[in-house]
Parts: C-alpha cells; structure tokens; sequence
C-alpha cells in the first residue's frame, strides 16, 4: 500500500510506454525528413525557388554546410561531432523516462538529430562534413527542413515542460509539498 498521498502508476504501465514513443517519434521523423529531401532534390533541382503558401512559405532547394541559420560552415566536422554525442545521450538517457511529453521531446530531437547526420555522413563532399539538403524558405528566416523544424518543436516542448517543473520521471517540481491535500498530480496525471 502506497504510504504517500501521491498514487503512482506501477512501473510495468509506464516504462515502456515513453521508451517505445521515442523509438516511434525517432523513427517518423528520420523517415519524413529524408523523403522530403529526396523529393526537394527531384523537384527543385532547377534552381527555382516556388510558391506552396504565397510568399509566406516557398519551396527552394539548398544545400548547408553549417548548422541551423548557416552558422559555422567552416566547423562542419565539430557540428556532426556534437550532434552525434547529443543523440548518444538522449537515447542513453531515454531509458530512464516516464514522461509521455519529454519522450516526445527527445524522439523529436534524436529523429532530426539522426535526419541531419544522415547528410553529413552521405551526401557530398561526405565523410561527416556532407551538406544537410534544406528546402523551407519563410520571409526573414534561414532555409531549413524537417529534421530542423523537428528540434524546434522539441526545444519549445522542453522549454514548456521545464517551465511547468515536469521531471523526466514526470512528476511535478513540489508535488510532494502537499502531501495530504490530495493536489499532488498522480505519475499519470503529470505525463499529460
């Protein structure tokens, strides 16, 4: 019998659950960016930027040498050296979770991660230095791609999930705090 006011969902419920999301999310992203690259490169391989929503989204195909915002082309070698040490560490640290949230967050981030380190490792020149194919143009910001816009949902997702206080065991920064109120979130509860 639990001896704290905080029910908590049995393990065998939760901990595969938020495993197997990152797993998934991983795995959709990597599998949408690399398609819609290949598409971009058969479709934009002209050189011609073109309109999908007016002049607020455009299809133009670019190849970056450099990290988000084209920062650091001169550094391709420690760019794919650091987003291969992130990846390792998600994927280390996700099995620990069991938070529904944060295993998305992380999914999001290793499946662009990984989308990413695929064209460094594949496309020319290669060998870790390969240009990451972008193809997304907004007004006023950089060209990007999936994988890109994958790691941004998943850096606003962090940013909320921290503010909230929501641990990676998804509990509650203070849930404990009022321990015989009953207003402590359940595990469950605090996933959401």
């Amino acid at each position: 019998m639990n001896s704290g006011a905080t029910p908590t969902v049995p393990p065998s419920r939760v901990s595969g659950r938020p495993l197997a999301l990152v797993a998934v999310a991983a795995l959709g992203v990597i599998a949408a960016d690399q398609a819609s690259k290949q598409w971009a490169q058969d479709a934009l391989s002209d050189g011609r930027s073109r309109d999908l929503l007016g002049s607020f989204l455009r299809l133009r195909l670019t190849y970056n040498p450099g990290a988000a915002f084209s920062l650091g082309t001169n550094s391709t070698l420690f760019i794919t050296a650091i987003a291969v040490v992130v990846v390792v560490v998600l994927a280390v640290t996700a099995r620990k979770l069991r938070s529904v949230p944060w295993a998305l967050a992380f999914g999001l981030i290793i499946g662009g991660a990984v989308g990413n380190l695929i064209d460094r490792f594949f496309r020319e020149p290669g060998g870790g230095r390969g240009h990451v194919v972008d193809f997304l143009e907004l007004p006023h910001w950089p060209i990007f791609n999936l994988a890109d816009s994958a790691i941004c949902v998943a850096a606003a997702l962090v940013v909320l999930l921290t503010f909230r206080g929501i641990g990676l065991d998804g509990t509650r920064e203070g849930a404990h705090d009022g321990a015989d109120d009953g207003a402590s979130p359940t595990t469950e509860e605090a996933q959401r």
